[in-house]
């Protein structure tokens, strides 16, 4: 009898019924009656994370002999001017793919902070400024960069054709190398540059149109293949989907992922805080440009931001229109037709990916933000600016965001921090033993 009585009170607990004992079973609280039916859209079309979009551009995107050569090449230093210098280097898999650092370091100290590379397969802008339409042709630039790797594309190919491994497996996946053995063709070091008159620019200058090709070709390739490898960078789920999930189909115990801090931060941030009008989306960013009205910190540069990222980027010959695009008449040329006018976007810079936001500290451009409650308090404050400390006109919608109490502020952070994501597993996160 007592095990009768006992299954039939389990039971009705249940169902959300009275047990024979009297006692009330109260029902599952329901999270969703704290939203408005506006806000509860805003959050289901901001979870789940959802299928990675076609790369058309790419033609080995989402090749596994592709990504096992570019996972090889992201943690290689041997690709950097002092044999010291990798992609790994900035792009921490400890650190969320971040470095934890204001300011890049590779050879030097940059001039910008470093965004992760997580997710980064979602967006179709790179760099703070927008300069790279792809993540091949984004992973190209520091290659080269005088402050990050500081190589040369020539050098870089004699390294693949010499190395037995590297040069298998490029040719595995890309086909025949060019004949970089012939010296007098393909001297050891050689790229273009800003200065005509460097050694390296005389000596790009001075091969033949047909070979400049060949190893434009080889390095957009690299560039490629890095790309198929970050391509699987994906974060895995969040409490915050753990959370959505259970809003959609009224689980109570995946409704629970989310602390009651964090549940009221997320109506802030969709409702009165209107975080949701630049971080759209599944990945929490509209992708675009804005000028947040940053002053210019003591000793700092003014920097043009998308106003200055868009000459290189047309005149890049890696992207998504050039001829070296697996897809140059595609949606990627398309946006390069329809760039705003660059004076619009004077001091502004991308909107950062809000997810596993919690692990790539510090924050904006220049690093200026130590923590998240020092960003939202950025953002509360609005205080008036002198016109000659800022670069460009502060984003109109800035003007949106409400005062914040202490408490309010609190509650965003949770939040916040209810968006760090599982990690990708470890074989992606470790140098390979070879490519």
């Amino acid at each position: 009898m007592a095990r009768l009585v006992s299954t039939f009170c389990a039971l009705a607990a249940a169902a959300g019924l009275t047990t024979i004992l009297g006692a009330a079973a109260p029902p599952a609280p329901d999270d969703r009656v704290l939203y408005t039916a506006d806000e509860l859209a805003r959050i289901y079309r901001r979870s789940p994370l959802g299928e990675l979009p076609r790369e058309p551009t790419n033609g080995v995107a989402d090749s596994a002999p592709a990504a096992a050569l570019g996972q090889f090449l992201f943690f290689d230093t041997r690709l950097s001017t002092n044999g010291e210098v990798a992609c790994a280097t900035c792009h921490q898999p400890a650190r969320g793919f971040s470095d934890g650092r204001a300011l890049s370091k590779g050879l030097i100290l940059g001039r910008r902070n470093t965004p992760t590379v997580l997710n980064a397969a979602l967006n179709h802008w790179f760099f703070w400024d927008g300069r790279a339409d792809s993540l091949w042709s984004q992973a190209l630039q520091p290659l080269e960069g005088p402050r990050e790797a500081g190589g040369d594309r020539l050098n870089i190919a004699h390294l693949v054709a010499a190395d037995a491994a590297l040069s298998t497996a490029y040719q595995r996946v890309f086909g025949k190398l060019p004949a970089l053995a012939d010296t007098d063709r393909f001297p050891p070091h050689a790229r273009p540059g800003p200065d005509p008159g460097s050694p390296m620019a005389e000596a790009w200058g001075a091969m033949a149109p047909a070979d400049r090709t060949a190893v434009n070709r080889v390095f957009s390739n690299l560039g490629k293949a890095i790309e198929a490898y970050e391509r699987k960078l994906i974060s895995g789920g969040s409490p915050f989907d753990t959370y959505v999930e259970g809003l959609r189909t009224g689980d109570s115990a995946k409704a629970a992922a989310l602390s009651p801090a964090a549940a009221r931060g997320l109506k802030l941030f969709v409702g009165a805080a209107n975080c949701h009008l630049c971080h759209t989306g599944p990945a929490l960013s509209d992708g675009e440009f804005h000028n947040l009205g940053l002053l210019l910190l003591p000793g700092e540069e003014p920097d043009r931001g998308r106003a200055g990222g868009m000459a290189p980027l047309r005149a890049d010959i890696f992207n998504a229109a050039g001829p070296f695009s697996d897809e140059p008449t595609g949606t990627a040329k398309l946006r390069l037709g329809f760039l705003p006018p660059p004076q619009s976007q004077l001091g502004a810079f991308k909107t950062p990916s809000l997810r596993n936001v919690a692990l790539t500290a510090p924050y904006m451009h220049d690093g200026r933000f130590a923590d998240l409650p020092e960003v939202l308090e950025f953002y509360a404050a609005q205080k008036a600016a002198s016109p000659f400390r800022l670069v460009g006109t502060r984003d109109a919608n800035l003007t949106l965001v409400p005062h914040l109490t202490t408490e309010e502020s609190a509650d965003l952070v949770a939040f916040l921090q209810a968006l760090t994501g599982a990690p990708p597993p470890p074989s992606l996160t470790e140098p390979p033993p070879g490519p």
